[in-house]
């Protein structure tokens, strides 16, 4: 029995109506751009995450921390694999719905309705948590931030003072109508290639200079060499290793966006060396930023590393330092912004209406999607002081059900008879190691919050 003819048997068993192809162009508007492909999947991969794989690093130890990194690339590799060869095979048996051209489709077809519907849950909490909190990063290093009573003054009150007009909510106001607004108004992803270029060049800039300044202060020697393995010095300790799993597959998100890249490509043959150039270059990047990060700041690397260059690095000229890495870190989120809000949008529009035809041809409904998206996410960065618990909450679950367990239960599930032996044995290890870390850093991130709780005041 054929593939095309097994899928069909199986897909009348389970009476599915497929929803309709979200995004799909014609031969001939789809634009060649290779390294516009990579840029805007380099930039999906390299968000937030990159501030916060130093700290993973000073809990994992230097030598296992970039162990990991490097093993998350590969079974990121591996997972997107998943998705585009079963994405093809689905394409193949019925090329005009969506089963092949978008992540929800894939899982639709494995899992039928349900499926679908809770794979675009997860990824509209997952892009809508992580643009709330772009916006939070944002506000923090331009306008300031206040935690514990002690008042973080923001790179532009640093230059001017306080003034109203450096106030949080009218940066992100500004930053909102004259930023984000043009750049999420595009319908298409290649679109976006040239700030998408800009975002991934600017992580580079702050690579560059975390490099620069750990090497000048490792010459000096105020800094040693960091520490090669962890530090286990009781069960709580052990258990903290589990946690950093969610942050490294959070580092590699960037699931979501395959297929919309893959549908504005001419020849979608390329995507699978464009994945692998994009993970090779981020992997550069993230294990670049881990390393010389935790060599400068050691054991006092702080869970988001940016909130470390808000301190006298004690060189010349440390004050324009600081504010080179922070200005050029928010810009590059406000690149990176509208590359998860396509997506966002896409699978939003998708869960409301799973039968109607392409959103990028609507434009009334496109325009309401994208001002109410907008707004939750301008009103989420305005009136929520700090995400990250739930930023961290949102890593061990959806981000790693949209990046392992979904992938990995669509090659067991297997509808088409495509799939190896090592698809199952590596599917196998991803769900497991999946649901164990997610559950131990659930349950430790639950235990740290009744535990300060119940701390006595002083």
């Amino acid at each position: 029995m054929t593939v095309q003819s097994l899928a069909r048997e199986k897909r009348s068993r389970r009476h599915i109506r497929a929803p309709l192809l979200p995004q799909k162009y014609d031969q001939s508007d789809c634009h060649d751009s290779v390294s516009g492909a990579v840029f805007n999947l380099s930039t999906t991969i390299v968000g937030a995450g990159i501030m916060a794989l130093p700290a993973t690093i000073k809990v994992l130890g230097l030598i296992p921390g970039i162990v990991m990194i490097l093993l998350a690339a590969l079974l990121t590799e591996y997972s997107i694999g998943v998705l585009l060869r079963f994405g093809r095979a689905g394409y193949a048996v019925s090329p005009k719905v969506a089963t092949a051209n978008s992540y929800f489709g894939v899982v639709a077809e494995a899992f039928g309705g349900t499926g679908r519907m809770l794979s675009q849950v997860l990824i509209v909490s997952n892009n809508l948590g992580m643009l709330v909190v772009y916006m939070i990063i944002i506000g923090d290093v331009l306008s300031g931030t206040s935690s514990d009573g002690t008042h973080h003054p923001g790179v532009l009150e640093g230059w001017f003072g306080q003034q109203w007009w450096t106030r949080r909510s009218f940066i992100l106001l500004l930053t909102t109508l004259f930023v984000f607004s043009p750049l999420i108004s595009l319908k298409r992803l290649d679109s976006l290639s040239y700030t998408s270029a800009l975002s991934v060049a600017l992580a580079v800039v702050f690579v560059v200079i975390t490099a620069a300044v750990a090497v000048l202060k490792l010459i000096d020697g105020s800094v040693g060499m960091p520490r090669l393995l962890p530090e286990i010095n009781d069960q709580a300790s052990f258990w903290k290793l589990f946690s950093t799993v969610p942050v490294l597959v959070t580092a590699y998100i960037c699931h979501y966006n395959i297929f919309p890249i893959e549908n504005e490509l001419k020849d979608p043959t390329k995507m699978k060396s464009i994945v692998r150039t994009s993970l090779v270059m981020c992997s550069t990047v993230y294990v670049a930023t881990s390393f010389f990060g935790f060599l400068l700041f050691g054991d006092d690397t702080l869970d988001d590393i940016l909130a470390n260059f808000d301190t006298d690095l004690e060189l010349p000229h440390s004050a324009l330092i600081n504010d080179i890495v922070r200005v050029s870190y928010a810009v590059h989120l406000m690149m990176v912004f509208p590359i998860v809000f396509f997506s966002l949008r896409l699978n939003f529009d998708g869960l409301l209406f799973p039968h109607s035809g392409p959103i990028s041809f609507d434009g009334r409904r496109f325009f309401s999607l994208t001002v109410v998206l907008m707004g939750v996410t301008f009103l989420g960065a305005n009136y929520v002081p700090s995400i990250w618990d739930a930023f961290q909450f949102t890593g061990a679950t959806a981000t790693v059900s949209i990046g392992f367990i979904f992938p990995a239960a669509i090659a067991l599930r297997d509808i088409y008879g495509i799939a190896t032996k090592k698809d199952r044995i590596l599917s196998w290890i991803m769900i497991l190691l999946a649901v164990s870390s997610s559950t131990v850093a659930l349950s430790s991130d639950i235990y740290s919050m009744f535990k300060e709780d119940d701390s006595p005041a002083i």
